[in-house]
């Protein structure tokens, strides 16, 4: 499939195609919640390996997760304080999330509000996407949007030149019910 513009890929996102876009860390393969298993098959991604839902702002991420007040106010000052950027926060669940994000336990979701300007003007007409890194599942991020195309016909890629990607994916975190969990080292460090 060849490069498409950005109101074409917004297009497609929300007739529940898979897209891609630049993001702040590696570009995305992404696609409408429901509609995850999309993404697991194009990739040949692991069941047990959960997607991420990827927003244009906190307000709209919030009503994926539940947790106490107290909890909440932990997740908002660390949302507050790396958001929009390259860290995606792993924290309980709301009924809201479909259980084809994360096959293996539907009781977690990766949330993340990404610094791009790309990004985040696609996310904000298409409202939140379950992402994940344009590869191959176990290959290294493909960081052109050229080379996604190539790897990914079927995927509807943004035609966006030099991404400027770092190759480095977001940093992960859990919560753990008192205190916070790396799950992967990324960008940034904690």
């Amino acid at each position: 499939m060849p490069l498409v513009s950005q109101t074409k890929l917004i297009k497609q996102a929300l007739s529940s195609q898979v897209v891609s876009f630049p993001t702040d860390t590696v570009p995305a393969l992404a696609v409408l919640p429901q509609e995850s298993d999309l993404i697991f098959q194009v990739k040949k991604r692991p069941q047990h390996k959960p997607l991420i839902l990827m927003a244009a702002s906190i307000a709209e991420l919030w009503q994926y997760v539940q947790g106490t007040s107290s909890e909440l106010l932990i997740w908002q000052k660390m949302a507050d304080k790396y958001w929009p950027g390259a860290l995606t926060l792993v924290l309980p669940s709301s009924n809201k999330v479909p259980p084809q994000l994360n096959p293996t336990d539907a009781h977690t979701i990766g949330i993340r509000v990404p610094n791009h300007p790309v990004a985040q003007e696609i996310l904000s007409q298409t409202g939140a996407l379950a992402t994940t890194s344009a590869n191959v599942s176990g290959q290294p991020s493909l960081t052109k949007m050229e080379d996604i195309a190539a790897n990914f016909p079927q995927v509807f890629v943004l035609d966006y030149g030099q991404t400027n990607s770092t190759a480095t994916p977001s940093t992960v975190i859990k919560w753990t019910r008192n205190d916070w969990q790396i799950l992967r080292q990324g960008q940034i460090y904690l």
